[in-house]
């Protein structure tokens, strides 16, 4: 009988000392969850500007870094000993970090690009080497197709660290044909018509205006570019048209090719 009282006794004096404890402990949980709710909806409004893919990662990260934080604050409310758990945790993101080292670098290679927008969906880019036009960027990789319909995947960590060139960020593009003609080419009657079937393209853009330049020079003719530009994402179409049309107006205006040069050379024979 006294060995039930003394359990009794016990029991009351736990009550005592752990339910206080107890019940902030879950008014803390009760208001900190309301106000993990409220704070992860003022970060999915704040990011309503930035990428769909990034601004919902960032609000789940947000989410459950805070939760796991409200319940070893709660545990350790309670009473429990959470130093040994953090430590733990600790030690396992330190062991996931090491060992995820590269997607690590490609997520956050990939949050800086979907900020700064060094390039967007749609942009023609060279990177690593590789170009294609963007199709997907990614929170780990960038994906391009090229002209021939392969699929290119980058890690956006390299690509972030790397030259990068956009194509289109200038919303233009420049197409450049390139012909070898005589030295007796007079250079006033090639611009003539050549410029004027240039911007009679639909597809060359009237500024920058379309030009015909000398670009080198070599025994018997010259080197001369036919230079316009296009929106971005049609120079290829417009330059295939005007190779052939250049081409037919360089025979018909009668421009040939340049003259081989022959160099003699006297030998010396000995006396």
């Amino acid at each position: 009988m006294n060995q039930v009282a003394t359990y009794a006794q016990q029991l009351q004096n736990l009550v005592i000392l752990y339910l206080p404890r107890v019940l902030m402990a879950v008014v803390a949980l009760v208001v900190g969850w309301w106000l993990i709710g409220w704070a992860s909806r003022l970060i999915a409004a704040a990011t309503t500007r930035l990428d769909v893919s990034l601004a919902s990662f960032l609000t789940s990260l947000v989410n459950i870094v805070l939760k796991v934080l409200l319940l070893i604050t709660v545990a350790g409310m309670v009473g429990f000993e959470t130093t040994s758990f953090v430590a733990i945790l600790g030690a396992a993101g330190l062991a996931v970090g090491l060992a995820l080292q590269g997607t690590l670098a490609n997520f956050a290679g990939g949050v800086l690009i979907l900020i700064f927008k060094p390039y967007v969906v749609g942009d023609s880019i060279e990177s690593q080497g590789k170009a294609g036009e963007v199709k997907e960027i990614q929170i780990f990789n960038t994906i391009l197709v090229t002209s021939q319909g392969d699929t290119i995947i980058l890690p956006n960590g390299a690509t972030s660290n790397n030259v990068i060139v956009n194509k289109t960020a200038q919303n233009k593009a420049l197409v450049e044909i390139v012909a070898e003609v005589d030295n007796n080419t007079k250079l006033d009657e090639l611009r003539g018509w050549a410029v004027p079937l240039m911007q009679a393209d639909e597809q060359v853009l009237p500024a920058p205006a379309p030009q015909v330049v000398v670009t080198g020079l070599k025994p018997g003719g010259m080197t001369v570019a036919f230079r316009a530009y296009t929106a971005a994402g049609h120079n290829g179409g417009a330059q295939a048209r005007l190779i052939e049309q250049i081409q037919q107006g360089l025979a018909q205006q009668g421009v040939g090719s340049p003259v081989p040069v022959q160099h003699s050379y006297v030998r010396t024979l000995p006396s």
